[in-house]
């Protein structure tokens, strides 16, 4: 489908959803955002929700400007996936133990490593620039400086919610390896450090919403912001890249004798600003829920636990900002799955895969998301589909 354009306070709200089955909460937030004075623009994805502020699955173009709530506390959150060579016949048939020696690999839910993880040991790791994240750590905000080990020991970990490491088959029957994580405790401090910052700040005072308070371009609050703001982007790419390695080990390992190779990695952030230009401004672009998809880029958009995946590869739309949606979207809470749910319903509806069941995760049920399909469908001008997923494997925090 196309956009359909919703009437805002400052700018029109383009749509690739259907406003009627957007809920009352989350068209509320997409006014708010429409009223802000540097909005230059707002694009809404079809996996769209309710969020803090603003909602999951919306892309914010301001002037000079930037919201820290907006881009919220999971700073540089994303996805990384790779193909293998392997194809689903060289799968063992119970894929207990491949799992197991996954989730020791990696981390999971508040773990971290018991020493920082050495890049030097780690298969395939692209260490350009890493150790110059860490001389930059220097520069972050003093209200996290005491964190250094804590970020230094939990940098190749998953993190736990909506975030997830899977082994996956294609419908030629090839294996990838996919995962979704952030930028840890690290990059959640840093934002609510930052959005407790833009709260006080007198522009922002009148707001309909004090969450979407404000930095303003050329003052030192913004400087801080954006110093703090692009060191978790990279601290979450770069987390991603290790968890990818010590995955892509275990893989090598267990999996020995089919002398297994891999593909160029495909990565992609979803929460996370870039210096974009449009329409001859040069804008800041919010991508709060939604990747890039510029003409020729790879991306990634999940479904959930039970179901499956997508591939893409962007088309260029600038009507959406070069963006497409970063998953198949909540259609209800976390609590209103828990009280709707039961573990047997997770067994049920996770059938085939091996994971997690029981109550601890029921509030990631497929059940409580949207059909992947539906949405991938609503966004036809936005992406072309590369690849289509099914997880046999899905490791939850």
């Amino acid at each position: 489908m196309s956009y359909v354009e919703v009437p805002g306070a400052k700018v029109p709200i383009r749509m690739w959803t259907d406003p009627a089955s957007v809920e009352a909460g989350a068209m509320q937030q997409l006014h708010n955002v429409a009223t802000l004075p540097w909005i230059k623009g707002l694009a809404v994805m079809p996996d769209v929700h309710y969020g803090k502020g603003a909602t999951v699955g919306s892309v914010i173009a301001m002037k000079d400007a930037v919201c820290p709530a907006a881009v919220g506390v999971d700073i540089g959150c994303g996805m990384s996936a790779v193909k293998t060579s392997l194809t689903a016949n060289d799968l063992p048939g119970d894929l207990s133990k491949l799992r197991s020696k996954i989730e020791q690999a990696i981390p999971v839910g508040a773990g971290m490593h018991r020493d920082p993880v050495d890049p030097d040991r780690l298969y395939g790791f692209p260490d350009a620039g890493f150790g110059d994240l860490w001389e930059r750590f220097d520069y972050v905000a003093d209200a996290v400086k005491f964190r250094r080990d804590r970020a230094l020991r939990q940098m190749g970990s998953l993190g736990q919610g909506n975030h997830f490491c899977e082994l996956c088959i294609d419908t030629s029957g090839s294996v990838w390896l996919m995962l979704h994580s952030g930028s840890r405790n690290i990059g959640n401090e840093l934002a609510a450090f930052h959005i407790d910052v833009a709260r006080g700040l007198s522009h922002n005072q009148g707001l309909v919403d004090r969450d979407l308070a404000v930095f303003l371009a050329a003052t030192p609050e913004m400087e801080a912001y954006r110093n703090d703001l692009f060191w978790a982007q990279e601290y979450a790419k770069y987390n991603r890249a290790v968890m990818m390695s010590l995955f892509k080990e275990v893989i090598r390992r267990e999996l020995r004798k089919a002398k297994v190779s891999f593909d160029r990695e495909i990565s992609c952030h979803h929460n996370y600003v870039a210096e974009e230009r449009y329409d001859g401004m040069d804008l800041l672009v919010t991508r709060k829920g939604a990747i890039r998809a510029g003409s020729g880029d790879y991306g990634i958009i999940p479904g959930s636990m039970g179901t499956g995946s997508y591939i893409v590869k962007g088309l260029g739309n600038e009507k959406s900002f070069n963006s497409a949606s970063h998953g198949a979207g909540r259609k209800m809470s976390r609590t209103a799955a828990k009280k709707r749910f039961s573990a047997r319903d997770l067994a049920d509806q996770t059938k085939g895969v091996e994971c997690r069941k029981d109550s601890g995760v029921v509030d990631e049920i497929p059940g409580a998301y949207k059909s992947i399909e539906q949405v991938i469908d609503q966004q036809t001008d936005l992406v072309q589909v590369v690849a289509k997923l099914k997880q046999v494997i899905c490791i939850k925090g």
